[in-house]
């Protein structure tokens, strides 16, 4: 199908060039999706897969567990594809109150969004609309801390931003002018709330992730929050119980194809070709969780087998690793706090856990040891590998 521009261009003044902003039409697209049988067949491929992933989280016997790792997953991720180097390490050792190996601020900027994400959906829960004041709440807490929280946390740009090069000029693509910004986010949170027309929850994520990133509505993090926004789309209208989906991981392993996509959008209105993206990308990212859930459950009764040999102190030892598998990083004062045990039964169950190869001590001290359960982190971790 042949569309024309998705939007229109309108001038903007700038000190040394002439630049133009691009303002885009609202949503739904016109004329509709051509759903082919090839795409209609992708698009049901991946309702499938989240429906497996999300009836596999309820039927998790450690579920809440496992979800304290997926949602940090999900922040390495989505902060890796803005350029932070923090891994899912140093942000559990930042929880710690240790020292990260990677920069503060950028281990921060992580943190950030666990909270932002936990926030979302903590007021969904409650019954608050997915809303443009949810949005601005979400991303004043995702720049509370780190390298950008001086960028106006929580308020719709009042300036002109581009993306790429170093001045309008010279972009790769120059968003709305700020006098648009609050005409354009009206629009989609219309659609957002079905207006004009009801949009099945899968596609409205697919479409309304475009649309953030093409308005581009702060100063700073729109990719973040724009890639926040389809989890809290699929949590909201229950397609997910919990956010088990990062799909962070897709868009980093495809990153210059993904830009080329959403310009591919903007520029010739070619939708479909973003939305065999976005099915691809929910299917296998969506398979790769299940899989991960799979490998997770196998270690743990792995593992749960080993300490059974124990005899007397496997139950103390048992406690202890079921703290381990919700936060695969701890020292002995967090699991003795989170198991209602002694410090000193904690220490004797690590020592159990260490000789039975379930766990390692990383910091070779006397004091403030920090404990890793290595294979489980192994599992979570992939995908994550910062660039050599």
């Amino acid at each position: 199908m042949k569309r024309k521009l998705q939007g229109r261009y309108t001038p903007i003044s700038t000190v040394s060039e002439p630049a133009k902003a691009f303002i885009p039409n609202a949503l739904p697209p016109r004329p509709p999706i051509e759903w082919t049988p090839e795409l209609r067949s992708k698009f049901d491929q991946a309702l499938v897969a989240l429906g497996r992933l999300d009836s596999l989280s309820v039927l998790l016997p450690e579920s809440s567990l496992f979800l304290y790792m997926y949602v940090r997953k999900e922040a390495v991720l989505s902060s890796m594809i803005e350029g932070t180097q923090s891994s899912l390490s140093d942000l559990l050792l930042f929880e710690l109150d240790q020292q990260p190996g990677a920069p503060l601020g950028d281990v921060q900027e992580v943190s950030s969004y666990v909270a932002a994400l936990e926030h979302g959906l903590k007021r969904l829960r409650e019954g608050f609309p997915l809303s443009l004041r949810l949005i601005k709440e979400i991303h004043e807490i995702l720049l509370a801390k780190g390298r950008d929280g001086h960028k106006t946390p929580g308020e719709f740009r009042r300036t002109q931003n581009w993306i790429g090069g170093t001045r309008p000029g010279n972009a790769a693509f120059v968003p709305p002018p700020a006098e648009y910004v609050m005409e354009c986010m009206g629009a989609l949170e219309l659609f957002l709330h079905d207006q004009p027309e009801p949009t099945p929850v899968l596609l409205k994520a697919a479409l309304s992730h475009v649309q953030f990133e093409t308005i581009h509505p702060f100063l700073d993090d729109n990719g973040r929050l724009g890639r926040l926004l389809i989890t809290l789309i699929l949590c909201e209208q229950k397609v997910l119980s919990t956010p088990i989906l990062y799909l962070s991981l897709y868009f980093k392993s495809h990153r210059g194809f993904y830009y080329e996509l959403l310009n591919r959008v903007r520029q010739t209105g070619d939708w479909e070709a973003w939305l065999d993206f976005f099915a691809d990308a929910v299917q296998t990212t969506a398979s790769q969780a299940v899989e991960a859930a799979r490998q997770l459950m196998a270690l743990a009764k792995e593992d749960r087998d080993k300490i059974k040999s124990l005899g007397r102190t496997a139950l103390s030892v048992e406690k202890t690793h079921q703290a381990l598998l919700s936060k695969p990083l701890a020292t002995s004062v967090v699991l003795a706090q989170r198991t209602g045990l002694t410090p000193a039964t904690v220490n004797k169950c690590l020592t159990q856990l260490m000789r039975l190869g379930v766990v390692r001590e990383i910091t070779e001290q006397r004091r403030n040891r920090i404990f890793c359960y290595q294979r489980y982190l192994d599992v979570m971790n992939q995908g994550t590998e910062l660039p050599q």
